[in-house]
This record gives C-alpha cells, sequence and structure tokens, in this order.
C-alpha cells in the first residue's frame, strides 16, 4: 500500500513540475499585471461625512468655482441639510424632488458617487464627487441634462 502512495505523490509532483514548465513556455516573459488595488473601488467618502448642515450654491463655468464657495458659505442661514439614513445612507434630495430621499456612497473606477443603492454606481441618478476637502464638496451630476438644468454643486460645511 505504501508503494501505491509514493507512486500517487510522484506522480502528483510531476504533473505539477509538467504544468509550471509548460506555463513558463507560454509566458511573455513579463511578469502578469497585480489585480487593481482594492482602494480604487471604495469611496473616498463615508455617509458620515456627509451629515451635516451646508450651504449649497451652483456653477456653470469652472471660473466661477471659487465665487460660488463663498455664495455656498453665505447659504449657511438656510443650510441644506444632509440626514442619516435609516439603512445607513444619507438623506438628500434628487434632481426635481421635493422630497429627500435615502442614497449610498458607492464608487466605480476610482470614482465615488451618491445615488440610489438600487442603481449601479455611475448611473444616471447618480452625483459624482469630483472634490471633497477643507469642507467644501463638488459634486457633478451624471446625467448630461440634470446637468445643464443644476449645474456642478459646491457643499460648504456650515460652522457651529
Amino acid at each position: 500500500m505504501r508503494l501505491g502512495i509514493e507512486k500517487g505523490l510522484a506522480a502528483a509532483g510531476l504533473g505539477s513540475a509538467l504544468a509550471a514548465a509548460l506555463g513558463g513556455c507560454m509566458s511573455t516573459g513579463s511578469a502578469p499585471e497585480p489585480p487593481p488595488a482594492a482602494a480604487s473601488s471604495r469611496p473616498s467618502i463615508t455617509p458620515d461625512m456627509l451629515v451635516g448642515k451646508w450651504g449649497l450654491a451652483s456653477y456653470r463655468k469652472d471660473a466661477d468655482k471659487a465665487r460660488t464657495a463663498a455664495a455656498a458659505r453665505e447659504q449657511c442661514g438656510k443650510p441644506y441639510v444632509i440626514g442619516k439614513g435609516p439603512s445607513g445612507g444619507v438623506m438628500m434630495y434628487q434632481p426635481d424632488q421635493s422630497k429627500a430621499q435615502e442614497l449610498v456612497v458607492k464608487a466605480s473606477d476610482g470614482k465615488t458617487f451618491i445615488g440610489p443603492a438600487d442603481d449601479p454606481a455611475g448611473g444616471q441618478l447618480d452625483r459624482q464627487v469630483v472634490s471633497f476637502e477643507g469642507g467644501v464638496m463638488v459634486t457633478q451630476w451624471v446625467d448630461p441634462d440634470v446637468v445643464t438644468r443644476y449645474g456642478t454643486m459646491v457643499f460648504v460645511r456650515c460652522s457651529g
């Protein structure tokens, strides 16, 4: 019986060596590309980072971004409130809607989006987070028609 096990192990070892040798023959000489970093599929922000009061304004020309951030800051007297959603998302308004709905933060191809949970990241109902730094968040709607109507949104965190 011991001889049968040794023959089986030898055959398995030979098979592995043969597979490795054949695999080496088919190689192009360069190392295989590593899989994309997991971080690229993670959102750059969390829902908790969005909850709070924000001044909100929008612009259509990049040259107006700084002026728009100042205008958004002035809106803190009547802030846009982002609340925590019942399922861990955030409560925000979608285009042409008068009632806030729960949205989630999601990612695709290294980009962060905010939108309905049942839509894939980057879907027509999403807004892309263009930047988020220093208490200022800039978002761009994915749907070009919505961009035409609403522009690029600038959220400035309100103090207090």
